[in-house]
């Protein structure tokens, strides 16, 4: 597609986690052969991010973590632009960096961001200028401290998560050019197309409708191909070389620290009940490791401040939820956006309150679990939600309180079982857009601008048009590859609500459509739209029992009853979602009527077994219940359900991002371990719940991030079963639970 006009780039990164840069000498990088282009911060001021614009696109003044980009080479091959970095110059002066996010929050800690107080921010988003943090979500509700003498029980707990990568099987890569009128394409693996269109145009000072983004087949995103990361440094290559197309693409190890990762997270809990097991208080600490820059990190810790009670209803809550600058690679997105860090450390709290007070752990949380009606910390009420059955199947499937001995003398076996809820975290005012047309044979294509990532997104697009309309789902094609030229605007594939928003959208765009047909039809007929119906892609009429196919009519027309002309003409419908009820939360308390969209609400349970001999744990079985309001494709529901599963159950035992002195220490698959399919569950089940959501199409709802949710504490949990060990945070690999079986006098 590009041929020989193609150039090759590649960056030179900081190699200091914090530091001024004094000076930067290119001359011997543009002197050698065959490079085209040398480019630094000091060709670009413009700064970039979705809900926090705190960095530039190559570092100008200073560089915040190991990775951070300082220049751009353009040449035409990689190897010669990897060469050229050798030849660029850089003088530092090192400065002492913040590597723990509640040191960062300290008057000791240098001030990462001088100029955070003069960032262009989201309504939403709370920095606290002269600081490292770059968003304080406060939650009020009741009154905390005179609770605590009306508890029974009372329990504080402390964990620590670390980051992780989202290891997708494709590494970030990007294709931009610049043509002879400075319209910019960019080719990327994206889940934020029109996201990436919008933030690099305002950088760049380049009109929107100037910037194209085109973005086929994504090869794994969860997140991490979420807004924008390495792409911004393709397109500014790229208007420094016009005509020629310039490819940029991220190594293995550059995909471990230089896109986007999880956020690290040291959290605190404290929580009590009453004698009977009803939750009265809790007050929960969030510090978020936001890394460098935090764009996409603020709104995690938002999410996190305002879920933090976990699906329960607690009448007496303080929560801060704090993103702080540190100088570690930049935290974004992942599967959960936050959930499973939160929940990790107060799932096992739970159980912990219940073992205190002598209640059944799953008697608990059906206590005091959230129904529809129940009032929300952020004050409104909860939508009608099947969270108690959740609990209940799960509880069933995994056979609780019946023991089963071990599979060997070596080995001890357990059970744990963890709840959760996620809401969409997303602007109030988060947009779809779709279109429907129809060809000459009646088959049918619809444009969509959100992306399928493996989740079925673009199937169930086309199973709610063909239901929409009345034709087979083998007559709907949907367009691809994602090219906001041309595709409807979706403002981004994360949260997991393309099913609800994009899905409501196609619903309204193939209403429209189906107007068109039955009012074009009726009045040929002289008969009313309530008289048709479009069955198996002919419309048919109930009253003269007349039909007619799609293909006689969705292009050409229909003749006038009087024979005086046609009507009619090509068939395009078009239609849009957009929540309208979405009110602000209060910046001191945290309270507003109606904060979120929707929640999804679920639980799993596993069985496992630890061997004494290593330390090792395998998990035997694993069962997960989620209330998806309804599904629209029951297969694609279990199948995100066993994946979330597997991609917890590989974050609890075996990931980490080993960061030492602001350098990560395990950039590849060689130390970065991952579950692989010897690591599954020998069994794994998946229930459906369905509680309508009153405004979703078929009253469904998202749950493709909500099964990673809660397996790392049902997990640790498990383990506490089987051995009477908890930890302050994972991964329970091998080592560490033969260490702590060692300590505990288990083994010898």
């Amino acid at each position: 597609q590009f041929g020989n006009a193609l150039l090759h780039a590649r960056i030179k990164r900081s190699p200091h986690p914090h530091a001024l840069i004094k000076k930067i000498d290119v001359t011997k990088a543009k002197a050698l052969p065959g490079v085209k282009a040398v480019v630094t911060g000091e060709d670009f001021s413009g700064y970039i991010g979705l809900y926090l614009q705190d960095r530039f696109i190559f570092c100008r003044d200073r560089v915040r973590y190991v990775g951070d980009p300082v220049a751009g080479v353009a040449a035409i091959t990689e190897e010669i632009a990897q060469s050229a970095l050798d030849l660029i110059e850089v003088e530092y002066e090192v400065l002492p960096p913040v590597l723990d996010p509640e040191f960062g929050i300290s008057p000791e800690a240098p001030v990462l961001h001088p100029d955070l107080g003069q960032y262009v921010v989201a309504g939403f988003i709370f920095p606290e200028a002269g600081t490292n943090i770059s968003n304080h979500f406060k939650l009020r509700k009741g009154n905390v401290d005179d609770a605590w003498d009306k508890c029974a029980a009372v329990i504080e707990r402390s964990y620590r998560i670390p980051h992780i990568q989202h290891v997708p099987l494709e590494p970030h890569i990007a294709i931009s050019k610049v043509d002879e009128k400075g319209e910019v394409t960019l080719w990327t693996s994206s889940q934020s197309p029109f996201a990436q269109r919008n933030l690099i145009a305002q950088s760049l000072g380049l009109s929107q409708s100037d910037m194209r983004v085109i973005s086929p087949v994504v090869g794994g995103g969860f997140g991490g191909k979420a807004g924008v990361s390495m792409e911004s440094l393709a397109v500014a290559i790229a208007m420094k070389v016009k005509g020629h197309p310039v490819k940029l693409r991220l190594t293995r190890e550059e995909e471990f620290y230089t896109a986007f990762v999880r956020q690290g997270l040291v959290a605190h809990f404290k929580m009590g009940c009453d004698e009977t097991g009803r939750l009265l208080a809790m007050e929960n600490r969030f510090y978020w490791d936001g890394g460098a820059y935090t764009e996409y990190g603020v709104n995690i810790a938002r999410a996190a401040g305002y879920s933090c009670t976990g699906p329960y209803e607690v009448p007496n809550v303080k929560g801060d939820s704090y993103c702080v600058y540190t100088n570690h690679p930049v935290g974004g997105p992942m599967r959960g956006f936050g959930m499973p860090e939160m929940h990790a450390g107060l799932e096992q709290c739970i159980d912990e309150l219940a073992l205190q007070i002598g209640m059944d752990a799953v008697d608990f949380r059906k206590l005091n679990c959230l129904k529809g009606g129940s009032i929300l910390a952020t004050g409104g009420r909860m939508h009608p939600i099947g969270l108690d059955q959740c609990i209940e199947k799960v509880a069933e499937a995994i056979e609780w309180g019946r023991k089963i001995p071990p599979s060997a003398p070596n080995k001890r076996r357990g059970k744990g079982l963890a709840a959760m809820w996620k809401a969409p975290a997303m602007p109030p005012n988060a947009g779809s857009s779709a279109w429907v047309e129809l060809a000459e044979d009646g088959k049918v294509n619809v444009g969509v601008g959100g992306q399928d990532l493996g989740q079925g997104a673009f199937t169930i697009s086309a199973q709610m048009a063909a239901a929409t309309l009345g034709v087979p789902y083998e007559s709907v094609r949907v367009a691809a590859p994602v090219d906001t030229r041309y595709s409807p605007y979706e403002w981004q594939t994360v949260a997991s609500r393309l099913t609800w928003s994009m899905g409501n959208a196609v619903v309204n765009a193939t209403k429209d459509v189906r107007r068109q047909v039955l009012d074009l039809v009726a009045e040929a007929w002289e008969e009313t739209p309530d008289d048709l119906n479009i069955v198996d892609g002919v419309v048919v009429s109930h009253k003269s029992e007349k039909e007619i196919p799609l293909k006689n009519l969705v292009i050409y027309g229909l003749p006038k009853p009087d024979g005086s002309g046609w009507n009619g003409g090509p068939i395009l419908g078009r239609g849009n979602f957009m929540p309208n009820d979405v009110t602000g939360l209060d910046a001191e308390t945290g309270q507003g009527e109606h904060g979120v969209v929707h929640y999804t609400t679920g639980a799993q349970a596993v069985e496992l077994e630890v061997d004494l001999d290593t330390g090792r744990i395998e998990i035997i079985k694993g069962v997960a219940a989620f209330d998806v309001g309804k599904a629209i494709n029951p297969e694609l529901v279990q199948a995100q359900m066993e994946g979330g599963l597997v991609q917890g159950l590989s974050s609890a035992l075996f990931e980490h991002l080993q960061l030492k002195d602001g350098v990560v220490r395990n950039p590849s698959f060689v130390d970065y371990r991952i579950a692989t399919s010897t690591d599954i569950p020998g069994e794994m089940k998946s229930i459906i719940v369905e509680v309508p959501q009153a405004d979703g199409p078929w009253g469904a709802r998202g749950v493709g991030e909500h099964s990673m949710v809660p397996t790392l504490p049902a997990i640790a949990n498990a383990i506490y079963d089987a051995i009477g060990i908890r930890f302050d945070g994972p991964p329970f690999t091998a080592e560490k639970v033969y260490l702590a079986m060692l300590d505990a006098g288990i083994v010898k």
